[in-house]
């Protein structure tokens, strides 16, 4: 088999069919990345590839950042203030040490599919490769907008926090028809959970003033959520999500929250029991207006976030220092909230997403355990994510989300991407789907029904996405 052929990930003929038949066609619904939308709205093109693909200052694809720190590359080179060409020499270099990595893989698929560049990446064929790709770049069909119209993207969500004007995302929606795609907001309130860090005092009068209540007691902080939430909603929100390293369940009274925000305010030292109360409320009251606005809510769990210190206080977070978590109680913390808020008939719609493996079979029996009457599978294991984006831990998280549950109701695959040339990343996603039910098919465990099964990979690919999370529902 040629590298990146027409087959490749595709080991059975089922597979083939499959893929080329039935999934190769959907199209996407990117209901998690890291874009920035005042990019897709200023619609600029990018000045060469390493702008689009690797760095622009400290923003950029952390993935690939990490694999160049492991081949020796200086931090000029990286995230530092180093030539464009020769960052993107850097890359090449990286890339000649990267098989069996999934980011080699992406990455050849990424210039296969936007700039028809069949070539490996290395050393030798980086000049050509840069003059080519910068070219093409200054073209109109490499501007944001028309990288997701190419890439057949109906929706993009955006990640935001809650104390955002959505100014953007505004402007984007009075263009939705002439785009062809919708830029939804995602609410993601990272800094409102860390009420240990130093800014929370001003993050809360940030809060305040767009919601316009002053916050100084956890009852206005709700009441401040609330208002958010319908702000987002009428924007076309229809997604949380929570990053949540750790998590450790410990409920408070009214008294006892107020007592902690107003430690958090004045930046006074909180015990780990304090943190631990007031991240259990707020997610208990975020997981409540997520049921009252029919969203989805998203968890992200069990990562280790900025370990090398010295290089996070150098660079920032986000640069690729980053490790899987190994809370090993996890599993059990987050049981502890869905009994509670199942006792209230509180729970969401959710998507649960863990960087450990270890905890998938727990989450996806403890969340089937809370599964009612009502939305189809509106408790889901999420898409393998981060570390085990891989061919092999997809196909990992396939196989727990089937044999646990109805894997043909699953939601899919997401970028959880900083760069608008990632979609290929629901290419690979889908092959590796698509083998997964051929190798069935092959093993006498699935009938040899392509119609049934091209279903099912068409439903998974985009049917499943477009009809659980309400982006085209129309109001009365």
């Amino acid at each position: 088999m040629a590298f990146l052929d027409d087959d490749f990930l595709l080991t059975s003929e089922p597979a083939k069919k499959l893929f080329h038949q039935y999934a190769a066609q959907m199209p996407i619904i990117d209901f998690h990345c890291h874009l920035d939308p005042k990019e897709i709205y200023e619609n600029k093109n990018y000045a060469n590839i390493t702008r689009i693909w690797l760095n622009e200052g400290t923003y950029g694809d952390h993935y690939k950042w990490r694999l160049e720190r492991a081949n020796g590359v200086p931090e000029e080179l990286i995230t530092g203030d180093g030539d464009d060409q020769k960052k993107f020499m850097a890359w090449a270099g990286t890339m000649e040490r990267a098989f069996g990595n999934p980011v080699f893989e992406w990455t050849h698929l990424e210039l296969r599919r936007f700039f028809g560049i069949d070539e490996v990446l290395n050393r030798q064929t980086a000049p050509a490769i840069w003059e080519k790709t910068n070219a093409l770049l200054q073209q109109p069909d490499f501007k944001p907008r028309a990288l997701i119209k190419r890439s057949n993207v109906q929706v993009v969500c955006t990640t935001d926090d809650p104390a955002s004007d959505l100014h953007y995302h505004q402007l984007l929606k009075k263009e939705e028809t002439a785009n062809g795609f919708k830029v939804l907001p995602a609410m993601r309130p990272d800094k409102l959970v860390h009420i240990e860090d130093d800014g929370f005092g001003a993050y809360l009068q940030e809060l305040g003033k767009q919601a316009q209540i002053q916050i100084g007691s956890f009852a206005a902080l709700q009441t401040a959520l609330e208002q958010r939430f319908e702000y987002f909603n009428e924007v076309g929100g229809r997604l949380s999500d929570h990053g949540l390293n750790t998590f450790h369940f410990a409920e408070a009274s009214a008294d006892e929250l107020d007592h902690i925000l107003q430690k958090g305010i004045a930046n006074t030292p909180l015990t780990d029991h304090e943190i631990n109360q007031f991240v259990t409320m707020l997610i208990e009251t975020l997981m409540k207006l997520n049921k009252r606005f029919g969203w989805t809510m998203q968890f992200h769990a069990n990562v280790a976030r900025n370990l090398n210190t010295r290089r996070f206080a150098e660079i920032g977070a986000d640069t690729g220092f980053d490790a899987m978590g190994t809370q090993p109680d996890l599993v059990d913390q987050f049981r502890q909230l869905f009994v509670k808020m199942a006792s209230v008939d509180a729970i969401p719609k959710t998507i649960f997403y863990s960087c450990n493996p270890n905890d998938w079979l727990g989450l996806e029996t403890m969340l089937q355990s809370f599964v009612d009457t009502g939305d189809r599978q509106h408790l889901q294991l999420g898409a393998a994510w981060w570390f085990n984006d891989t061919a092999e831990g997809m196909t990992q998280q396939l196989r727990t989300f089937a044999e646990q549950s109805l894997l043909p109701n699953f939601v899919g695959m997401l970028t959880d991407s900083r760069s608008f040339l990632s979609y290929p990343r629901h290419e690979y996603f889908r092959r590796v789907l698509c083998n997964f039910y051929g190798n069935l098919i092959e093993e006498g465990r699935a009938p040899d029904d392509l119609p049934a099964l091209g279903q099912v990979v068409q439903d998974i690919s985009y049917n499943n996405a477009h009809d659980y999370f309400g982006f085209f529902e129309t109001k009365e």
